[in-house]
């Protein structure tokens, strides 16, 4: 089982026991509004199964490690990868409201870089929806730049966002 550790946190693989957090996760309109609309439950079921099976470089499913706070051992959220092509991933990050503004977005970020890095991936990106200002503060202080918009690239309840792809080269 995969462990990652910093100063403040520590990263473990997802496992079945964490749907009541995925589920949480995904159902918070603060951690949500800029992610997804409203998603029903059996979606969310079907993307939390789907991230279970043991993770390789080789798997089409996302590294999804569960975010730990190790002085509380409280789950702060979850954060990962999934690679889009060789030597390439996309990463993402989710934090419950609670735990949002206090660095552990920065401070995990880092440490997928770090693993990402020491598997041999050669570079990173990371889609955040405009408006997402928080998001792209935390991608900018872990080294990522913008490279482009998308215009129009996702709805989320009527309104129609744009993305904006951030990239971080790692060799």
């Amino acid at each position: 089982m995969l462990a990652l550790h910093t100063e403040r946190l520590y990263f473990r693989t997802m496992v079945e026991s964490d749907w009541p957090l995925f589920l949480r996760l995904h159902s918070e309109p603060q951690t949500m509004q800029f992610v997804f609309g409203e998603i029903a439950e059996e979606q969310i079921r079907k993307g939390f199964d789907h991230r279970l099976p043991a993770w390789t470089p080789q798997s089409d499913h996302w590294l999804c490690l569960v975010v730990v706070d190790k002085a509380s051992e409280q789950a702060l959220g979850v954060s990962g990868f999934r690679i889009l092509s060789p030597g390439h991933a996309e990463v993402g990050t989710l934090l419950l409201p609670e735990f949002q503004g206090k660095g552990f977005g920065t401070e995990s970020r880092i440490a997928i870089i770090d693993y990402a890095a020491a598997i041999g991936l050669e570079s990173l990106e990371s889609t955040v929806t405009d408006g997402n200002i928080a998001s792209c503060k935390v991608l900018e202080k872990c080294g990522f730049v913008f490279d482009r918009r998308v215009p129009q690239a996702y709805q989320i309840g009527d309104q129609w966002f744009d993305d904006l792809i951030y990239q971080r080269r790692l060799t």
